[in-house]
């Protein structure tokens, strides 16, 4: 097939592709396995009893739950798809609750929702367990610019991208690889590709990231989700996140990554203060 025919054939495939909408699995998870690696005694055995039952009862184990609402819970999925970004106008960052998260509906208010409920011990442990599970997944996301976007296309969900890639697409979206070219948007190189071009299994890059000190908290260790945010909001033009060109290889993944283990380890970091004083603060 000629070069021409294969961007033409990616980007008519982009116009049917799936929206973006987390961190990947790899990146979700290893927040929250770094994250448990730092609980006190007190709030890890909080931990240990509300996740019992669970498939895999760690905060790794229960990091991509959120996402997969889409499919074992459609109708709880679409009424928590809001939770997980929060967009502010173009070229802000400035946030402004009744404006970006009516109804308290955006990432920011989620946190702070749920961080509620888990403190609340007069709460049912199955609504403080899903507390935990939403709180250790919108940590995550918070931390991933593309969920705290000042761009008018969707998060970067609508910013198409072909992708010379030798990393093979899951069964669902084989259809947009051709000739080792993948047809995906900006917002999915964020979620997948900035850490998955590492060619790492989590326990290894957990042990690389955790070999390193904590980075630094611009606004102290545990700062309001709404600082979270606006971190990544800033992020986006600071660090150039938006590229010129709709084509790339892996020099892109490869030039962010540090910026993305950073966001990484920031959101593990945060996640275990929360978790340590909500959990050893719970009413009862």
């Amino acid at each position: 097939m000629r070069r021409s025919a294969v961007v033409a054939a990616v980007f008519a495939l982009l116009l049917v592709a799936p929206l973006a909408h987390a961190w990947s699995a790899l990146g979700h998870r290893l927040v929250g396995e770094l994250a448990s690696r730092h609980l006190t005694p007190a709030a890890d055995a909080e931990v240990r009893l509300l996740l019992a039952g669970e498939p895999d009862p760690t905060l790794a184990g229960v990091a991509v739950w959120a996402d997969t609402l889409r499919d074992s819970d459609p109708a709880r999925f679409k009424a928590t798809s809001t939770w997980h970004y929060v967009n502010t106008p173009p070229g802000q960052c400035d946030y402004l609750p009744e404006r970006d998260c009516p109804g308290g509906n955006c990432v920011v208010g989620a946190i702070e929702r749920q961080r509620a409920v888990l403190a609340d011990r007069r709460q049912s442990i199955a609504a403080r367990r899903d507390a935990l599970k939403f709180l250790v997944h919108f940590v995550g996301d918070v931390h991933q610019p593309m969920h705290a976007n000042n761009h008018a296309d969707k998060g970067g969900n609508d910013y198409q991208i072909s992708l010379r890639t030798a990393i093979q697409p899951e069964a669902y979206a084989r259809s947009r690889y051709v000739d080792g070219v993948m047809g995906t948007n900006l917002h999915a190189i964020w979620d997948f590709y900035v850490l998955a071009e590492r060619g790492l299994t989590l326990p290894q890059y957990a042990q690389r990231l955790d070999a390193l000190p904590w980075p630094p908290m611009p606004d102290g260790p545990l700062s309001p989700p709404v600082a979270w945010a606006g971190e990544s909001c800033r992020l986006i033009g600071a660090r150039g996140l938006y590229p010129d060109s709709h084509k790339m290889d892996r020099s892109y993944p490869d030039a962010m990554r540090p910026l993305a283990e950073q966001r990484v380890r920031q959101a593990a970091y945060r996640l275990s203060v929360l978790l340590n004083e909500t959990l050893g603060n719970a009413a009862r």
